[in-house]
């Protein structure tokens, strides 16, 4: 089979993403140095290292900001992000590419049920606990529903438009979160512009090291920016180093006994259908992104992250759209990468929607068609706009909504025009 990049070796492969009876996980091979990392191949061992870190740092705010909200120790939190990535990992038999982080989806709940006030530990923390793992479990069983009816039903629920509408509507919707994180002009904003331009500049004019490392090394140039000019010039809110030197370097996470009220699990473990559509619809970009469908271990990626999910400490993990980012620019998807990893968002964002219109190209998508316009233009809005939805406490944010309209309309629709969407 050809490779996701268009170099073909030659040599029949079975396909990308397939779990075959070799073993379980597959053997990863130095990749040539030029183009895609496929999913069994790495880039090398420092490479992987460093690309690892970069992952992990763009993970940092849904593993900080999450836990916080509900009143969780983000220290616990980052502990069963690595830790489920890694069993997500074993599950999927490293044949999927994703780090999971603290799902947002469940904070509203989290916070409702125990009555948090929003400033400190959370003094209920093992009620939301308890929830939380009974929706990871829920989750889990939908994995191995999944698995054991077969895939199949995925493409037909989700054709190329449907696909390519969810897509960007991840993208669109999070974009206003980039903007707001580039401030209102201030010194940050300068330092953010800064990153951006550091990275497009070496995902473009860079060698392969370079491009690959861009996200991370526009970081690092664009933090030594902030601190002499904040720090040297005072032009702007310091960084407080006093407060980093007193951190201790190791500790223990304050981990919560779970408490297990029967009112809590109910309520909260419905709320598991949020991160399957968040994980279908990651599972569809990077197929879309490396030219290669990961329809067929959508039952192991679910299962994989119910189990992670169950942990408890991160608020039910999921896939996050900052991973595809990250991917789309340096076009590694070797999920050694991933176990590794246990003001740029405007990019990587912006980077995830243009992609998703590739999928619209390729499948010669006809918006000529109403059954087509309709689907793909209100997931677009939707998600653009994020359209939030509050039903009985459980909180559906604009990719949930997205992602449901245009599935839902396609099915309305298609029938009737003779499954026009689908081409």
């Amino acid at each position: 089979m050809g490779r996701p990049d268009g170099a073909d070796r030659g040599a029949a492969r079975a396909p990308w993403g397939a779990v075959t009876m070799g073993g379980w996980f597959p053997t990863w091979r130095r990749a040539d140095g030029i183009g895609t990392v496929a999913v069994d191949e790495h880039p090398g061992g420092w490479q992987s290292l460093a690309m690892g870190g970069q992952h992990l740092m763009a993970m940092t705010g849904s593993n900080v900001i999450g836990p916080l909200l509900m009143g969780f120790d983000p220290n616990v939190t980052l502990l069963c992000s690595g830790l489920g990535t890694l069993l997500f990992f074993v599950v999927t038999a490293g044949r999927v590419p994703s780090y999971l982080g603290s799902s947002f989806s469940f904070i509203t709940l989290a916070v409702a049920l125990t009555g948090y006030s929003g400033h400190g530990p959370n003094p209920d923390i093992g009620l939301a606990c308890g929830g939380i793992f009974a929706a990871g479990v829920l989750y889990a069983l939908i994995g191995l529903m999944v698995i054991g009816t077969g895939a199949g039903w995925i493409e037909r629920l989700m054709p190329p438009a449907v696909t390519g509408a969810i897509g960007a509507a991840i993208g669109l919707n999070l974009a206003p979160v980039a903007t707001r994180g580039l401030g209102h002009g201030d010194m940050g904003t300068v330092c953010g512009l800064f990153a951006l331009l550091c990275m497009a500049g070496f995902a473009v004019h860079g060698s392969v090291v370079v491009r690959r490392l861009s996200i991370l090394l526009a970081l690092l140039l664009s933090s030594i920016l902030y601190i002499v000019v904040a720090n040297g010039l005072g032009l702007a809110p310091p960084v407080d180093f006093a407060a980093i030197a007193r951190a201790p370097v190791l500790g223990m996470p304050r981990f919560a006994t779970p408490r297990f009220a029967p009112h809590a699990m109910m309520i909260m473990a419905p709320v598991a259908i949020v991160p399957v559509a968040e994980n279908l619809g990651h599972l569809k970009a990077i197929g879309a992104m490396a030219g290669a469908p990961l329809d067929h271990l959508a039952g192991r990626a679910f299962l994989g992250d119910g189990l992670a999910a169950s942990l408890g400490g991160t608020g039910v993990t999921t896939t996050y759209v900052e991973n595809l980012g990250v991917m789309a620019v340096s076009r590694v998807y070797s999920t050694l990468v991933f176990a590794v990893a246990g003001g740029l968002a405007l990019a990587l964002f912006g980077l995830i929607a243009a992609t998703m219109v590739r999928i619209w190209i390729e499948n010669r998508v006809d918006f000529s068609k109403p059954a087509t316009l309709f689907p793909v233009g209100v997931a677009l809005v939707a998600g653009a706009g994020d359209f939030t939805m509050h039903l009985g406490g459980v909180t559906l944010g604009g990719i949930v909504t997205a992602s449901l309209a245009a599935i839902i309309l396609n099915r309305i629709l298609a029938p009737r025009a003779g499954n026009e969407t689908t081409r």
